[in-house]
């Protein structure tokens, strides 16, 4: 095994490691498994999918994309829009700060760290091709993991809002992510199919 090689598998390790000490828990085919170890597992396999020939850099960028998210919860901050952003933008922070952390121990340059920090902190969302990678995957994973079981936690969406939330999930794409996500490629969650078409010939 090449120096490389065994930087990234030491790197992956770390971030898994960081991902297993969620106390929550997701289910993939009747096993149970940290939640955020479960999502970064599925982001990895999602960029293999889609762009297969992308760099260690952001394989690891990938990786971390929700690292340690329970760390900081929604409800620590106020439930309104403001409180709501203010979340978001320290979390981005938090997410590139400590994926950079985990990467500099595994010996990692200081310019793999700042691409890793850009992509994983939605810096320059559409116009850094890292960050809008990482965008790309985690749309493509929400789509075919995580949006139906968001579906049955909100019943009481109707067909508007539906519209609304798979057409903002969909504008986050590049032309080729939702081309990808046409394909047959990905794995489109049965029950809103037709939303989806309706929304997207929107």
């Amino acid at each position: 095994m090449t120096a490389n090689r065994l930087q990234f598998e030491q790197a992956n390790a770390l971030i898994d490691a960081a991902n297993a000490g969620d106390p929550n828990e997701d289910s993939d085919r009747g096993e149970k498994y940290p939640k955020e170890l479960l999502y970064s597992h599925r982001m990895s396999n999602m960029l293999e999918r889609y762009a297969p020939d992308a760099d260690d850099a952001m394989k690891l960028a990938v990786r971390c994309q929700h690292i340690q998210r329970w760390k900081s919860p929604r409800n620590a901050f106020p439930m309104n829009r403001q409180g709501y952003h203010k979340w978001r933008s320290e979390l981005y922070n938090f997410h590139a700060e400590t994926a950079a952390s985990l990467l500099a121990q595994a010996g990692y340059s200081e310019d793999t760290l700042e691409r890793v920090k850009k992509a994983v902190g939605k810096r320059e969302l559409k116009t850094n091709p890292d960050t809008q990678l990482v965008e790309d995957v985690a749309a493509l994973v929400f789509i075919e993991h995580y949006m139906l079981e968001f579906a049955g936690k909100h019943p009481e969406y109707d067909e508007e809002k539906w519209l609304h939330i798979i057409h903002r999930t969909w504008n986050k794409m590049t032309a080729r992510g939702q081309e990808f996500a046409l394909s047959g490629a990905l794995k489109l969650p049965e029950p809103l199919v037709p939303l989806i078409q309706k929304a997207v010939a929107k």
